[in-house]
C-alpha cells in the first residue's frame, strides 16, 4: 500500500505501477545481514593452534588460524579477544599485525594462581584447538582524537597492545610517531625483546626505551620504575600527546600519578582495563564493617549458594555453572552485567555503568561484590 501522501507527489501512481510490476522479493533480507554482522562479531570461534612461539621463560605466543584457512574477523591494533578453558574465560590481546588476516597471534605470560593462563603457557601445543570470542575493546588508536604522535607506557605482559600498534604502523606504513617505555623485572622478562629493537633501529618513528627494575650484571639501559622524571628523560615533553598504559594493576594508579606530576591532562592518557581490583575493600566505597572473608546467599539462575563478600559475583556463579556472557572482566565491556532485585552489591569503581544502572539495579557482574544476600536476574 502507498503512503497516504504519496498521492501528493507528482508521477505517483506511475512510480508506484512500476513498482507493482516488478517480482516479488522473498529474500530474507534480515538473516543475510545478520549473517554479515556474525562474520565481523563473531560470538563464538574454534580455532587452530599453528605455532607455539617460547618468549621468554614465563611467556610464549600463540599463533591462531581457522580450520578451513579463511581468514578471520578485522581487528584494531590493541584489542583482545575472549579466550575459554576451564568453564572460565580470560581476555588476551591480540599481538599480531591486522594486516595479517590470516591468524591471529596471543601473546600469554603466566600469572601465579592463574586459571587460564597457566593452562596455556603448559598445556597448548600445535594442532590443539581453542575457542575465543570476536575482537572486543576499546584500547586502541583513535586517529581523529589521538593525533600522530603517542607514548606507551608498559609493564610485563602490557607490551602486547603494544607490539600489535607497533607491526600495524609498520605494515601499513602509518604517518604516526610512537615512543614504547616498557619496565621489564630483568631483561631475560623482556617480551618481544630482539624484534621490538630491531624494529626501532629500521623505523625511525619508532622509538623503543627498556626500563629494568633489576638490571644485574651489564645492563647499560635505564633501571628503577617509570617515574615522572624517568618518562620526562626518555620521551621529552608530553605536550599533550595521548598517552597509553598498560600492564600489571599496579602500574595504573602509579603512572597515573607520575603523569600528573608532569601536568599531562587525564584526558590525554588512557589506561586498558586490566582486571578486577585485587583487593575491593582497599576503595573508599567499601562498606564499612563489611568482612571480605564472611559468605553470604546468592541466588540467581534457579540456585542458591554461599560465597565470599570479597570474590567477585562473576567468579562465584561460574562456578555453580550459572555463566552470564562475559568478556573484559574489567568492569567495561558490561557483557555479564546483571540485575539486584534484592540486596546490596559493591560495585567496584572499574564498572563503566550506564547512567541508569543504579536507578534500575544493575551492576557487572565481574567487578560487583556481594555485601548482603542476594537475589539477581541473570
Amino acid at each position: 500500500m502507498p503512503h497516504r501522501l504519496a498521492p501528493l507527489f507528482e508521477g505517483c501512481t506511475d512510480v508506484q505501477a512500476d513498482i507493482d510490476s516488478r517480482p516479488a522479493d522473498t529474500a530474507d533480507h534480515a538473516a543475510e545481514t545478520w549473517r554479515t554482522v556474525a562474520s565481523y562479531h563473531p560470538r563464538r570461534l574454534t580455532l587452530t593452534v599453528s605455532e607455539a612461539i617460547t618468549e621468554t621463560v614465563s611467556s610464549a605466543t600463540f599463533r591462531l588460524r581457522r580450520p578451513d584457512g579463511a581468514d578471520l574477523p578485522p581487528f584494531l591494533a590493541g584489542q583482545y579477544v575472549g579466550v575459554f578453558a576451564g568453564n572460565t574465560n580470560r581476555p588476551y590481546a591480540l599481538s599480531s599485525s591486522p594486516a595479517s588476516p590470516g591468524h591471529w597471534d596471543l601473546t600469554v605470560r603466566r600469572v601465579p594462581g592463574g586459571r587460564i593462563s597457566n593452562h596455556l603457557v603448559d598445556t597448548l601445543s600445535v594442532g590443539d584447538t581453542l575457542t575465543t570470542t570476536g575482537p572486543m575493546g576499546t584500547f586502541h588508536h583513535n586517529p581523529l582524537f589521538h593525533g600522530d604522535d603517542l607514548v606507551f607506557l608498559a609493564g610485563g605482559s602490557g607490551v602486547v597492545p603494544a607490539m600489535s600498534m607497533i607491526r600495524d604502523i609498520v605494515d601499513h606504513g602509518l604517518d604516526r610517531r610512537f615512543h614504547l617505555i616498557y619496565g621489564s623485572r630483568t631483561p631475560d622478562d623482556v617480551i618481544f625483546h630482539k624484534e621490538l629493537d630491531a624494529i626501532a633501529a629500521d623505523h625511525p618513528n619508532i622509538r623503543v626505551h627498556h626500563v629494568m627494575a633489576e638490571p644485574g650484571h651489564g645492563w647499560a639501559g635505564s633501571t628503577g620504575l617509570l617515574t615522572a622524571t624517568l618518562i620526562k628523560t626518555l620521551a621529552g615533553p608530553l605536550d599533550g600527546r595521548m598517552v597509553y598504559v598498560c600492564g600489571p594493576q599496579a602500574l595504573y594508579p602509579y603512572a597515573l600519578r607520575q603523569l600528573e606530576e608532569l601536568g599531562h591532562p587525564r584526558r590525554r592518557i588512557r589506561f586498558e582495563a586490566n582486571g578486577a581490583p585485587a583487593d575491593p575493600t582497599r576503595q573508599a566505597h567499601w562498606p564499612a564493617g563489611a568482612d571480605p572473608d564472611s559468605e553470604v546467599t546468592v541466588t540467581a539462575g534457579g540456585t542458591s549458594f554461599r560465597t565470599r563478600r570479597g570474590r567477585p559475583l562473576l567468579d562465584a556463579l561460574e562456578d555453580q555453572g550459572v555463566r552470564p556472557e562475559a568478556a573484559c572482566r574489567s568492569g567495561e565491556c558490561g557483557l555479564c552485567r546483571v540485575r539486584v532485585l534484592r540486596g546490596t552489591v559493591h560495585t567496584a569503581e572499574e564498572a563503566q555503568l550506564r547512567m541508569s544502572d543504579q536507578r534500575f539495579g544493575y551492576t557487572h557482574s565481574c567487578v560487583a561484590y556481594p555485601v548482603t544476600d542476594l537475589d539477581l536476574d541473570i
